[in-house]
């Protein structure tokens, strides 16, 4: 398992299949536990990450890890990934094709994985795995597609336009590993959404 996310690790690291590898310092392929039972994905490397070829390290990260710290999750427990792999210019939104052509390694990620669940940070990654919008509206909620359960959020970065958010944030990672564990008990939990492929 180990091996083959490396493998995936190094095929990111090497990646020159869309235009944003001309203008990355570095690539950013996602970190942390391969046994982990949450999969964290966000939109696309800051400039931090960029420049270190690790994600969420930035003001973002921190206010990540702070909500996980604070649901009594250590971040080395967790994998946290990106949509996009690359930094695209001066932090502009990935557009679709350079979505469609880094999705390739976050299936590989999540097949390697096998997550209890996947938690979708902000509107970019809900729009680019779940097809949906409007993510005030959906956070806190759990969709499954294809067996597959999403637990949906707001992407850390907003917390720091939005102060009032940080609750929310905190919440939601909080009600996240309480699904976790119910899940690990193997006991039912209640899906917001069913979402046909």
């Amino acid at each position: 398992m180990m091996k083959k996310l490396e493998q995936v690790k190094q095929n990111v690291i090497e990646c020159t299949k869309c235009e944003l590898y001309k203008t990355r310092t570095n690539s950013v392929p996602g970190k942390g536990n391969f046994k982990s039972d949450v999969i964290f994905v966000g939109e696309a490397p800051g400039r931090n990450e960029d420049k270190h070829g690790e994600p969420f390290i930035g003001a973002a990260g921190k206010r990540l890890s702070l909500a996980l710290e604070m649901a009594g999750v250590s971040r080395d427990d967790v994998y946290i990934t990106n949509i996009v792999k690359c930094r695209p210019p001066n932090n502009r939104v990935p557009n679709t094709d350079e979505r469609s052509t880094c999705q390739e390694y976050l299936k590989e990620e999540i097949s390697i994985i096998k997550p209890k669940i996947i938690c979708v940070l902000g509107n970019t990654a809900f729009n680019s795995i779940l097809g949906g919008s409007e993510i005030t509206k959906f956070r806190g909620k759990i969709i499954r597609k294809n067996n597959q359960l999403y637990f949906i959020t707001i992407h850390p970065a907003a917390t720091i336009y939005n102060q009032k958010l940080i609750d929310v944030l905190n919440e939601d990672i909080a009600k996240l590993f309480e699904l976790i564990k119910e899940l690990k008990n193997n006991n039912e939990v209640l899906i917001d959404i069913e979402q046909s492929s």
